[in-house]
């Protein structure tokens, strides 16, 4: 199943919604516009009267009303939560130690300053790295065990995060959040790169 990217009403992303949930959206009133292509088609109830059938297209990306309580959630986590999904897909699931690309099962998170030596757990503390690479560096600097990072560890921004929360993110929805991607985020090479 596809998500639905929802947005407000300004365009700003912000959150994944299951199609259930865009309907009762549609049913209430709350979408403004849609913007993604055609995604979902319903069919519901016979109207007794006109014996016709009621019908709802459900599009990939919808812009509803701001509701207060929704804009505040989204002003006031400007640090997304740290999870390994995310984290493991912000680095493409490659161990930034070793370089090598690894299931998800064989990843983990690795504290670049640990916490035993007055790191913090994170994002721009964190990197994605292999079992094998996470051990062998246990609680060491990189530098100190002559280990070197791949690449830096960096805050992911709203947009971003909601990137790295989808599934089956579709072309459209992809494109609308790259868009909204700061200028300099090193996921817009990575992502040009899987095309």
């Amino acid at each position: 199943m596809h998500q639905i990217l929802r947005s407000n009403v300004a365009g700003m992303p912000l959150e994944w919604i299951s199609y259930q949930q865009a309907a009762r959206l549609y049913c209430s009133g709350q979408v403004c516009y849609v913007i993604g292509r055609p995604l979902y088609h319903l069919g519901g109830g016979i109207n007794a009267i006109t014996r016709r059938r009621s019908k709802m297209t459900i599009h990939s990306i919808i812009a509803t009303d701001n509701h207060p309580g929704n804009y505040l959630k989204f002003q006031t986590r400007s640090v997304p939560p740290l999870h390994n999904a995310p984290l493991f897909r912000r680095d493409g699931y490659l161990c930034m130690y070793c370089g090598h690309h690894y299931p998800t099962h064989l990843l983990s998170r690795d504290h670049v300053r640990p916490l035993s030596r007055g790191g913090q757990d994170i994002w721009p503390n964190v990197v994605t790295a292999c079992k094998r690479c996470n051990n062998a560096k246990a609680g060491w600097m990189p530098e100190e065990v002559g280990m070197e990072l791949l690449a830096v560890p960096f805050v992911p921004s709203h947009a971003e995060y909601i990137y790295l929360q989808g599934r089956r993110v579709l072309t459209d929805q992809m494109e609308y959040l790259m868009a909204h991607f700061p200028r300099t985020s090193p996921l817009h090479e990575r992502l040009r790169d899987l095309k």
